[in-house]
């Protein structure tokens, strides 16, 4: 029999739950985290006694360690996450379905006993700044020390979280075990319609940090629907002029797109005096403000990220992040207690020893760190982010962008004619998959929204969401879609992207503070000859007029494309949107 559970909290609704869950996986010890330091330190002390974290060189890294999962549990598995409604209709053709009463039984029986000789670690969590109205609470449940200790930096986790829950039953439901990580015995099921998560048979943070993907998006863009906001994948920044004017951008790219180097830039030395600031890199909620705009937050308090590629050239931003109090997870070590991954910065170790734990050389043919070894680290490390990151009323969108991967058609920028226009060119941007994803190279794989695996109901409805939310913003921002992947006859990339993609941001909050015109084309209002400042550029014009340009046989193809792909949504597609398909169609010919 558990010890008795000792309740920090008189939430009936809460206490029940969590006895509940107590009784079903029978764990030997309950402990509720309150996300003091003196915590934090226990916690940490009893995972490296495990073996579950590996201390760092506290020279180079203070405050870091090093976590191996389990080889065959190293990423988000979409083929195993459901969508788990009473109407199998309302999961939508783009998400797995299963029955809640049959997904209950199903895990119900995998969790009966799983922790058993383990700890059940109750979590309690804000998803956005504490006491901020558009916030949310949730509570996990775990027998994960490792999910305890990322939850601890990527939520506001602890007291605060259930004092701002008070006596109220609106709260996530989560719960969690690592099972034994059999890949036959791996769910993560989402209960849309009564605010719960089940996860089982995985460690990956993707699969068990049940308040990023799992709340944040899926269960979060179903909330949204219900009660008028939005839960997106963008992440959100702020450009402030020399003169001190902010403007506030949310962006939404695919995996592989640059979206945490965008989140982080600093811009070229060309625009001296200009600031990027961090609000977030990934998720954004977003509600309609008093005044009619678009206001959104950060529901997270740290970064998970993706390690390899990321250096100095590309994010030094992300770099000075991670230098101090973070989490690795599955990336290579070296010889001196330091982290190491193919894109780093300076020349590649000898010796390593790699991912999996077993020694490494320089040459050998496998990877040191695992493609998708992650880093999770504080907000509070960004050296650029926001002031206003945990403000509790958010910050003013002025615009959207949605930015794909693709070689051809879709030019370096434009703006959409209107808000259902731009909800057309999210609906249908995409990104050119890779032989690594599906053997195949340039089949571009739609991701609307950047929100494929992530919307939590169906698509077609969240299309419908997005054209209704219209008439709740009295000023909308501009929609903008971007492309920064666009390739020459040689096959390198036109545009140089990172840094210098501050000279199109630039054009974009020009454009939507009303500071500068645009020239009207078949696709939408795109910069005029001399607006986008290419001033100390070291590229050919002659790359920016191929990365700017439209090829209406391409186009053709790419709308033949498109009504494919909207044909799976039914009765269910806006007819608003097969109409701009059809507007573009008849402007082509």
């Amino acid at each position: 029999m558990p010890t008795p559970i000792e309740f920090p909290t008189r939430n009936d609704h809460l206490r029940m739950w969590v006895t509940e869950m107590a009784a079903l996986t029978q764990p030997d010890r309950v402990v509720f985290c309150d996300g003091s330091e003196e915590e934090k330190k226990r916690l940490t002390e009893e995972a490296v006694a495990q073996g579950i974290l590996i201390p760092l060189n506290p020279q180079k890294r203070p405050g870091c360690y090093l976590h191996r999962s389990n080889p065959n549990d190293v990423a988000r598995v979409e083929h195993l996450t459901f969508i788990c409604t009473a109407n199998k209709e309302d999961a939508g053709p783009t998400n797995n379905w299963m029955a809640p009463s049959e997904a209950y039984a199903k895990l119900g029986g995998l969790f009966s006993g799983a922790m058993k000789g383990r700890t059940m670690y109750v979590v309690p969590y804000v998803m956005g700044p504490v006491g901020s109205p558009m916030s949310k609470v949730g509570v996990e449940v775990t027998d994960s020390i490792y999910v305890v200790l990322n939850m601890r930096i990527m939520t506001r986790m602890g007291r605060a979280a259930l004092d701002m829950l008070g006596d109220s039953n609106d709260f996530n439901r989560g719960l969690h075990s690592t099972g034994d990580l059999s890949p036959d015995r791996r769910f993560i099921c989402h209960f849309p319609e009564d605010n719960t998560i089940w996860s089982i048979g995985s460690g990956y943070g993707g699969n068990v940090l049940l308040g990023k993907k799992c709340l944040a998006l899926r269960i979060g863009s179903y909330l949204g629907k219900t009660e008028g906001w939005m839960a997106e994948h963008m992440l959100i920044l702020g450009v402030e002029s020399p003169e001190g004017q902010t403007t506030y951008v949310a962006a939404a790219f695919p995996s592989a797109c640059g979206k945490t180097n965008f989140a982080m830039m600093i811009p070229p030395e060309r625009f001296k005096g200009w600031k990027v600031w961090t609000v977030g890199d990934d998720i954004a909620w977003m509600r309609v403000g008093p005044d009619g705009r678009l206001w959104a937050i950060n529901p997270e308090n740290g970064y998970f990220g993706v390690a390899p590629g990321t250096n100095f050239a590309s994010n030094p931003n992300a770099m000075k992040t991670i230098s101090r109090d973070t989490l690795f997870t599955n990336v290579a070590l070296t010889r001196d207690g330091d982290v190491w991954w193919e894109g780093m910065d300076g020349t590649v170790p000898d010796e390593l020893t790699d991912w999996q734990g077993r020694p490494w050389k320089k040459g050998s043919a496998e990877k040191a760190a695992h493609p998708n070894a992650r880093f999770t680290a504080p907000m509070n490390n960004n050296p650029v982010l926001s002031k206003l990151a945990n403000d509790p009323d958010g910050v003013p969108i002025s615009a959207i962008i949605f930015g794909g991967r693709r070689s051809d058609t879709v030019p370096l920028v434009v703006q959409a004619f209107s808000w259902s226009h731009g909800v057309f060119l999210g609906a249908t941007m995409g990104s050119e998959t890779t032989a690594a994803a599906t053997g195949k190279v340039g089949v571009v794989r739609r991701d609307p929204m950047a929100m494929l695996p992530f919307a939590g109901y169906h698509m077609g409805d969240y299309f419908t969401h997005w054209l209704k939310m219209q008439r709740a913003i009295t000023i909308p921002p501009k929609i903008f879609q971007v492309n920064w992947f666009r390739k020459g006859t040689d096959g390198k990339f036109l545009w140089p992207g990172f840094g210098e993609n501050m000279r199109v941001l630039k054009w974009v909050i020009d454009r939507a503070n009303g500071r500068v015109g645009g020239q009207e084309t078949l696709l939408g209002w795109v910069p005029k000859a001399g607006d986008l400042d290419l001033s100390g550029l070291d590229i050919p014009a002659a790359n920016v007029d191929q990365a700017t340009e439209l090829n209406l046989d391409e186009w053709k193809r790419e709308l033949e494309s498109q009504e494919s792909f909207f044909a799976q949504f039914g009765d269910r597609l806006p007819r608003t949107l097969e109409i701009h398909r059809q507007l573009l169609l008849s402007r082509l010919n």
